[in-house]
């Protein structure tokens, strides 16, 4: 990075964080505790309300109050927040969407010029196209944006909520951290005996606010909570089932198992691989059935025996004319 264009990300890094130290900024910028100091001085010479304050609370900071214009835009900086920046059809579903649109016809105005052909490289967006949606997810009933209007009167929630699985809805009362958009669904962050978890918003028939603020147990910013849960769902592999599988399948099976699928092996056999899938429980390993005779579960005996008697279950079920189903 250039030493201007360093300069102009320095005062930004002071705008978002308040204060820095120089060690800090230093390894965001890829250069000596020296270098930033340097850099310090010559924004102070150029009257620009930035101190360095020694000690052991010392850092690097604006003056309070500072109104400093750091909001030029580089061309690469246009590039990535036109790619990433302004998800219009996610601004849609919180209720955001005028100002979602109105923020990207900023953004396009704020293009920096730029000699056409001068680069030699084609811009970012002709190459890149990002969709955050899940494949083949519908799109859910459920009414984030008056929700999000809720939460952030930061007081306790009342849901009315029926858990994977089960036919019944059940009323509890949670403290909510927020919500959390991944793989094109939506989930309410909340703590239920003082541990957060997720709730499908499509699994939430209606939520009342309470007149008790909240009480989390947790300070952590929502991302960082959300980030906890999606590893520990994601690496919770108590029962670990191994199979033999049709190698002309693996490229499926890496889609649909995701993380859950821990190993591939070669075998004896050119035509069948060695895996190892992960699962929270046993009877997780009915996600396998959809492998049908591409597939045989070898351990351990229960996941196997589990397989079996599905399979036969299936075959009693579908051996027959299917029963005639007459209108109530």
């Amino acid at each position: 990075m250039e030493r201007p264009q360093r300069l102009l990300a320095l005062l930004v890094a002071l705008q978002a964080n308040h204060q820095m130290t120089a060690s800090e900024l230093a390894e965001q910028f890829g250069v000596s505790k020296r270098t930033i100091l340097r850099d310090v001085e010559a924004l102070a010479a150029a009257d620009i309300p930035v101190i360095s304050e020694r000690g052991r609370y010392g850092g690097i900071s604006l003056l309070p109050g500072a109104d400093v214009d750091v909001n030029r835009l580089t061309t690469s900086e246009t590039e990535v927040l036109e790619l990433i920046g302004v998800d219009l059809a996610r601004a849609k579903q919180l209720g955001i969407e005028a100002a979602a649109r109105s923020a990207a016809q900023k953004l396009a105005s704020r293009k920096p010029w730029t000699r056409p052909g001068s680069s030699g490289l084609l811009p970012l967006n002709e190459v890149v196209v990002i969709d955050n949606s899940g494949w083949f997810a519908p799109e859910e009933p459920a009414d984030v944006a008056a929700l999000i209007r809720d939460l952030r009167l930061g007081q306790r929630l009342r849901i009315d909520y029926r858990s994977s699985g089960q036919s019944s809805w059940r009323g509890r009362d949670v403290e909510p951290h927020g919500v959390f958009s991944r793989g094109g669904r939506w989930y309410l962050i909340a703590e239920a005996g003082e541990q957060p978890r997720m709730f499908a918003l499509a699994r939430l028939r209606a939520w009342t606010v309470l007149d008790e603020r909240r009480q989390v147990s947790t300070d952590l910013p929502l991302a960082a909570i959300a980030a906890r849960l999606v590893e520990g769902l994601e690496t919770r592999h108590t029962v670990r089932v191994t199979a033999t599988l049709d190698a002309k399948t693996v490229d499926i099976a890496r889609r649909i198992l995701g993380n859950r699928l821990l190993s591939v092996e070669p075998t004896g056999a050119p035509d069948w691989v060695s895996i190892a899938v992960g699962y929270d429980q046993l009877d997780g390993v009915r996600q396998l059935l959809q492998f049908s005779d591409h597939i045989e579960v070898t351990d351990p005996p229960e996941a196997r025996k589990l397989i079996a008697d599905l399979a036969r279950t299936i075959t009693r079920r579908h051996h027959d004319e299917p029963p005639e189903i007459r209108p109530s």
